[in-house]
């Protein structure tokens, strides 16, 4: 296995759902954990909890994925002993809406392409060099099922995700010979803040999402990126797609009564 006990995990979108349950699950491991999201208050309130439970050193970062010059900015600024980041976990994506193309907002289009495709690529482009250079390192993207396949309304979403799928990939190839690992994890119906954020608040529709479903929760998703890093340095897990036994697909699911 390879050990991450005192090697430094950045871990993007992580003041909840599955960016969360990954920051313990790797403060488990004895890791030193960056934690990004915009919501710096949340994170600091996680980073207190995960001291004082695991005793490892937790660093939070105001971070949006989408400001290229911001994340720059913020990793160059980083003390030296936390700069060499082992691992990186590309976690910070959302849905909005399940609109129609002629219904949509365009807005939302641009909220869903800056964060779920851009903000990855900003991330590993400013995180891969330091790997390169000293030819270690791995990169966890988190996809989603409905990259495999499309469903009504989901559009741009999937679009999204296929993206995060096909650059998965073609990390793998820029960085062969380099020592660098790339993982694509697609997880399937989940609950988290996800529902909610793509509902814009809306209780009674987020919860529609998993009524009758025992859905994936955040650490069980969180157990499998774990795992995926832990793994021996010469083995890479290229892509894992993780669902309840309720789903088979994004479309085929069985919701009891």
């Amino acid at each position: 296995m390879t050990s991450l006990n005192k090697r430094v995990v950045l871990i993007t979108g992580a003041s909840s759902g599955m960016g969360k349950a990954c920051a313990k699950a790797f403060a488990g491991a004895g890791a030193r954990l960056l934690l990004g999201a915009r919501r710096i208050e949340r994170l600091e309130i996680l980073a207190q909890e995960i001291r004082k439970e695991y005793s490892v050193d937790v660093y939070p970062l105001r971070m949006d994925v989408t400001n290229y010059e911001e994340l720059e900015k913020t990793i160059s600024g980083l003390a030296p002993e936390w700069k060499e980041v082992e691992v990186l976990v590309n976690n910070a994506g959302l849905s909005l809406r399940l609109d129609k193309f002629f219904d949509a907002n365009v807005k939302d289009w641009d909220t869903m392409i800056d964060t779920n495709v851009k903000g990855l690529l900003y991330m590993t482009r400013i995180i891969l060099p330091g790997m390169l250079k000293r030819e270690k390192g791995h990169i966890i993207n988190i996809g989603s099922v409905a990259a495999l396949e499309l469903f009504p309304g989901g559009n741009v979403y999937s679009a999204t995700k296929a993206a995060v799928q096909v650059l998965s990939k073609a990390l793998r190839m820029d960085v062969l010979g380099k020592s660098i690992r790339v993982t694509n994890i697609d997880p399937g119906i989940t609950k988290t803040e996800f529902s909610m954020v793509r509902w814009s608040g809306d209780k009674e529709l987020a919860d529609k999402t998993y009524e009758g479903i025992d859905y994936l929760s955040p650490e069980d998703v969180a157990e499998i990126v774990l795992f995926c890093a832990t793994r021996p340095p010469h083995v890479n897990i290229g892509e894992l797609v993780v669902t309840p036994v309720d789903q088979i697909s994004f479309m085929l699911t069985h919701r009891k009564k």
